[in-house]
């Protein structure tokens, strides 16, 4: 049994003995007021009955059926009894008025044992109410904080029925069916308030504030959020779900945008520890967008790799040309009607003027099974990367080199020194001439990847 349980249940018991010894004294002593306190009380002690029920329902994870918990059966709950207090202010207003209107006197004794059960009441409902609006604070349930209502509207409508008892011991008999009054008013306020709560929780009302906070939430986590799309808040129990929607652009990596889902939930959770968040992120296409982004946007989202993607005005007209790589093993046909799709899409993009040039060359070879080479190819290979870069000059101090035997070839790694003040353009053309001449003198080599340095 968990702590709501068993504070709903103890509420049970106190309401119970209540009751019970608020109704003995009521008959006895005839006062209407003590008599309204112990159908104020009994109408408690069947509230506390339904909220032990409650929360232990309430406690239960989402099903096939209840996707979002069965936290609001606490809201049912609640408004259930804030039907019931209505009922009893109404029928307790009634009488008391018919006391005070009516020609005929309606004897009531001040006796002992009614002051002693009023004091005794005023006690328990003061710990009692204490202990639930701390245990519903620390929850978030609404069942109990109902409850708590309870026991505090019963604690200051039982000192409105001691200040009854008191004048009528004085000789005010009237006192007592003013007094049942005071304690229909207090069970009308209280509720009031929880009414208005229950229904706010039952038709969705956000939290006061909460997408506010939200939005600004949103609107400060770094990583690239560019508008705030959507935000729905809705309680349930002890739960808050919320729903954010934000825009980013459309160019950011797929490995970012999760992270950035994730920054957002975390700071969601950090500002409201209940809430269950859900983030969806949506592409936009950004006014400051360059073509050679919309382009790469364009071959991501099929799939497909480019690269050495060029951009030209020629004439006041758009040219674009790029290398795309496919399966070596695709035939070539396949291979054009790929290049054809994307060309197509790169023009329905940037408009139908636009000159688009495709290279089709294979995708290099992926997960191949391999091993290092013996020592003697690797040396073999060092010297031949060694003389081919002082036959061409610029590229310096080979070292490193790493040959591995796979079923398509031989694979080679190097790394070499170059003058720090050169180009990247022109190292890479340099340490291309290596590897086309490596592979020109040695045919089993499939791939070369050189690694270019700054000389020191």
């Amino acid at each position: 049994m968990n702590q709501k349980e068993r504070v709903a249940l103890s509420s049970v018991f106190a309401s119970g003995g209540l009751t019970l010894a608020k109704g003995v004294v009521g008959l006895a002593s005839g006062s209407l007021a003590i008599l309204s306190e112990a159908a104020h009380s009994l109408i408690d002690f069947l509230a506390t009955v339904m909220t032990y029920f409650a929360v232990r329902i309430s406690g239960k994870p989402a099903d096939e059926e209840h996707h979002y918990g069965h936290g609001k059966v606490e809201s049912v709950s609640a408004l259930a009894e804030t039907a019931l207090l209505f009922l009893l202010s109404a029928v307790v207003i009634w009488e008391a008025t018919k006391r005070l209107l009516g020609s005929a006197g309606h004897v009531v004794e001040a006796t002992l044992a009614a002051f002693a059960v009023i004091v005794v009441s005023i006690v328990v409902d003061f710990f009692r109410a204490r202990l639930l609006y701390r245990v519903a604070g620390e929850t978030a349930s609404e069942a109990l904080e109902a409850d708590a209502l309870h026991f505090g509207s019963d604690m200051w409508s039982s000192i409105a029925v001691l200040i009854g008892l008191a004048a009528v011991a004085l000789g005010f008999h009237w006192a007592d069916s003013a007094a049942a009054i005071v304690v229909a008013i207090f069970v009308c306020v209280a509720g009031w308030r929880l009414g208005k709560r229950t229904i706010d929780t039952l038709t969705d009302t956000a939290p006061a504030g909460a997408a506010e906070r939200i939005r600004a939430i949103a609107r400060s986590t770094p990583g690239g959020v560019v508008a705030v799309e959507r935000v729905r808040v809705r309680p349930a129990g002890h739960v808050v779900f919320v729903d954010l929607a934000v825009a980013v652009s459309r160019t950011l990596p797929l490995d970012r945008v999760a992270a950035l889902r994730e920054r957002l939930a975390g700071a969601i959770r950090a500002e409201l520890p209940r809430a269950e968040v859900t983030v969806t992120i949506e592409p936009r296409a950004l006014d400051d967008e360059t073509v050679l982004e919309r382009v790469m946007v364009i071959a991501r989202n099929r799939g497909l790799a480019v690269h050495h993607v060029t951009v030209h005005a020629i004439g006041g007209r758009l040219s674009v040309s790029l290398d795309l790589e496919v399966d070596g093993k695709y035939a070539l046909g396949e291979a054009h009607r790929i290049a054809s799709d994307l060309e197509a899409a790169i023009g329905e993009e940037l408009g139908p003027e636009v000159e688009v040039e495709t290279h089709i060359e294979p995708l290099q070879a992926q997960d191949l099974s391999g091993h290092e080479a013996p020592p003697a190819r690797v040396t073999t290979v060092q010297a031949a990367l060694t003389e081919i870069a002082r036959e061409l000059g610029t590229i310096r101090d080979v070292h490193d080199v790493r040959v591995r035997e796979t079923s398509e070839g031989e694979i080679v790694n190097f790394h070499c020194q170059v003058d720090p003040a050169l180009t990247v353009h022109d190292v890479h053309e340099k340490v291309d001439e290596i590897e086309r001449e490596l592979r020109r003198r040695s045919p089993s080599i499939k791939r070369v990847i050189g690694h270019a340095e700054p000389a020191r």
